[in-house]
């Protein structure tokens, strides 16, 4: 997948929402979707680009001039050293949680009043190594919605060029 692939597949009204804000994308790898989202971002707004693994991030487009802060943390075990996002970023990410609703709860707690998850996932319930707590994007719904999350929006599916079936990107606020 290339950016302009990942910017379609995520691309929502939600972020052309006018201001500043302030995102964390948990598992970034590489950023890809990372500079996806700051290509959808207001100028000068903030992605905190986290991964387990030292961050290196590719150098790609960024004509918003969204600050992009990497660094290495591992979201299972340590705390985000951040709150009051506007919304948190799992690209390929969530399907490594075993225990969402616990960490769904808990990773809420750093969202504003109004802050908003962005899910890509894979539209599976067949595991392997590479996936193994997949979760299709209805019983991420239910999930969500357990969690106080009222909107669920599913922005868009692509092939998933990995297996046989979709990748999907959902949007869930409260």
């Amino acid at each position: 997948m290339d950016l302009k692939d990942a910017i379609a597949l995520i691309k929502h009204i939600h972020f052309s929402a006018p201001g500043q804000s302030v995102w964390a994308d948990l598992g970034c790898g590489d950023g890809l979707f990372t500079y996806a989202l700051a290509n959808l971002l207001e100028t000068n707004s903030t992605i905190y680009a986290w991964d387990k693994s030292p961050v290196t991030l590719s150098r790609l487009a960024n004509p918003h001039q969204v600050n992009i802060k990497p660094g290495q943390l591992d979201f299972l075990e340590d705390d985000l050293p951040v709150s009051d996002l506007d919304g948190i970023m799992m690209a390929n990410s969530l399907h490594y949680v075993a225990g969402k609703p616990a960490f769904i709860d808990k990773i809420s707690a750093q969202l504003g009043e109004n802050g908003a998850f962005l899910i890509v996932e894979y539209e599976t319930t067949n595991a392997n190594p590479w996936v193994p707590y997949p979760i299709p994007f209805q019983s991420l719904t239910a999930l969500f919605r357990k969690a106080g999350f009222t909107s669920a929006i599913k922005l868009g599916e692509r092939p998933s060029i990995f297996r046989a079936g979709k990748m999907y990107a959902a949007l869930f606020s409260r």
